[in-house]
């Protein structure tokens, strides 16, 4: 849509109406994500991102094993309605994203420079965030509206079976994605002057 980076970053938003269309093809999501994982800067280079692309069948996989997965613990009463958001917002989409932390990169550097052992796993998160923030602005610029969700661990056993990934991979979130459908709700800013100080 060629913005500039500023108007990719205010344009961003959360979009849970989106539908089963998309506007490029499904090699150029692929691009999106494989510029994004080759990219985005990590601690110590230490490239512990891993990224897996749902389409077609696998995407509606997803949501159904994150349903199936709800309905065993949410009341039957409460159901429907936890029900009609997955279908409506996340299964409907076009496809997800996948984030993961390889647990046995972080351990490697835990081992290697131990004086800083107890921050791998949260620099490992900031890691996870670059990648979410830069591909969710990118699936954007493209055209897509996006959302980021977090049911792990309670689906985490299931889609590692499902795809047959390494367990050292740990879940972080889902970004189903699709073309938007109606506009976002309105956003709110904090006052900047209480979250941004500067000393000349």
């Amino acid at each position: 849509m060629a913005r500039n980076f500023k108007e990719t970053i205010k344009h961003r938003r959360t979009y849970y109406s989106i539908s089963n269309v998309s506007p490029i093809s499904d090699k150029e999501i692929q691009e999106i994500v494989e510029y994004a994982v080759l990219h985005v800067p990590s601690s110590f280079n230490s490239q512990s991102t891993r990224v897996v692309l749902l389409l077609g069948d696998n995407h509606r996989k997803l949501w159904s094993i994150v349903k199936e997965t709800l309905r065993k613990i949410v009341p039957e009463n409460n159901f429907k309605a936890t029900e009609d958001k997955i279908d409506n917002c996340f299964a409907a989409g076009y496809g997800t994203v996948l984030y993961f932390e390889d647990q046995a990169v972080v351990e490697g550097l835990q081992k290697a420079f131990p004086s800083y052992s107890e921050n791998f796993p949260k620099w490992s998160e900031h890691t996870s965030a670059m990648h979410q923030f830069t591909i969710w602005n990118m699936l954007e610029d493209a055209g897509f509206g996006a959302s980021l969700q977090h049911y792990n661990p309670l689906i985490d056993a299931e889609v590692a079976k499902t795809w047959k990934l390494d367990p050292n991979w740990k879940l972080v979130s889902q970004m189903p994605f699709g073309t938007p459908t109606a506009e976002p709700g309105e956003k709110e800013f904090s006052p900047l002057d209480k979250r941004v100080l500067v000393f000349k």
